[in-house]
């Protein structure tokens, strides 16, 4: 016997529809999230397209083509798929691993500040590879290994410090914020105690950059987000229902303490593996959730939208910086920072407007 398909009201039948995947298992599609997805998808492939065929050897498009084929000229090839290509992917990655990341942060909070930026996170993160850098004299691969662990410790140190009575948005920020400032302190001891050349090496990793990424970097973040974003989506849902309040959520059956531990663990590791392949890219993990969220005017976790939101962020912001002071090329963490503090500026003015209307 058929089964009959879950009764609508009028207004779910205007702004979405209900599919099922399997059994006992239904996705909710959002009419105006799937086109604003659908749109950053058709933006971030013009974003790639640009970024692999200009430059200062320019490939057509039909030449790049067949060189993904594998049927392109020896040079296509070396620009393209061990220039280019990887730098791409290491771009789309980070932003989409920062756009997730800063949306489970903002609905773990209600927070619209709750980003790795604020809380702390990345500012561990960028201890960890200075100490690497600075004290102990590591490589590339070192200083990346020492990013995921700085921002772990702090993740579990902000954590621990912040949960008394159970783990309160507000609390993790305001901790965060002391956290930040300590570590800042650290940081500016480091580089000030450290040789000129060895602080200047290290002074373009905090600023975050993607010049000379390759697979060595790509490829783990890939591996690493394979892993992690299927475990965020999975608890979409449950995200969706802390975002109406500790209370609420309990009542419609959802464990607050595990969900949130588990949410914050995952993007924490989003937020390190995106540091130790690009260095701790500014506001990204701020600014695309929020963006994403007016956008799609969707009440939810709205993680591919905001994951997708940042890839384009990143890549945007990594073109610009490569061409607007052509030949050289700045970090990428230049113009997201320019952009980002603007937008901050912004969004504290709008919450001080609220608060006082």
């Amino acid at each position: 016997m058929a089964s009959v398909p879950p009764l609508r009201t009028a207004d779910q039948a205007r702004t979405g529809r209900t599919v099922r995947a399997g059994r006992g298992i239904s996705l909710r599609i959002e009419g105006r999230s799937l086109l604003v997805c659908l749109g950053l998808l058709a933006a971030l492939a013009g974003v790639v397209t640009l970024s692999l065929t200009t430059g200062d050897y320019p490939i057509s498009v039909p030449d790049v083509v067949r060189t993904l084929l594998g049927q392109g000229s020896r040079a296509d090839g070396f620009i393209v798929l061990g220039l280019r290509l990887p730098r791409v992917v290491t771009g789309l990655l980070v932003g989409l691993a920062l756009g997730m990341a800063g949306a489970v942060f903002q609905l773990v909070t209600r927070n619209p500040l709750g980003s790795p930026d604020v809380i702390g996170f990345t500012s561990g993160a960028v201890t960890g590879a200075l100490v690497v850098l600075l004290v102990i004299g590591g490589g590339g691969s070192q200083t990346a290994f020492g990013a995921l662990i700085g921002g772990g410790v702090t993740a579990v140190a902000v954590y621990l410090l912040s949960s008394r009575g159970g783990v309160q948005g507000y609390r993790l920020i305001l901790v965060g914020i002391g956290v930040t400032a300590v570590l800042q302190a650290v940081n500016d001891y480091l580089l000030t105690r450290s040789r000129v050349e060895d602080a200047q090496q290290a002074q373009v990793w905090i600023t975050g950059s993607l010049n000379g990424r390759g697979w060595e970097q790509a490829t783990p973040l890939g591996l690493g987000l394979a892993v992690l974003i299927p475990l965020a989506l999975l608890s979409s849902r449950s995200l969706t229902m802390l975002d109406l309040g500790d209370d609420a959520s309990r009542a419609l059956g959802v464990d607050v303490g595990r969900t949130r531990s588990t949410v914050l663990v995952v993007a924490t590791a989003m937020t390190a593996l995106a540091a130790m392949a690009a260095g701790p890219i500014a506001f990204v993990a701020l600014a695309a959730p929020q963006v994403a969220r007016r956008m799609t005017r969707a009440v939810g976790s709205g993680l591919v939208a905001a994951g997708l939101t940042g890839a384009l962020m990143v890549l945007v912001s990594d073109f610009v910086a490569q061409r607007l002071f052509a030949p050289t090329q700045l970090p990428v963490g230049v113009v997201t920072g320019a952009v980002g503090g603007l937008y901050l500026a912004w969004l504290l003015a709008t919450q001080w407007r609220r608060g006082r209307g």
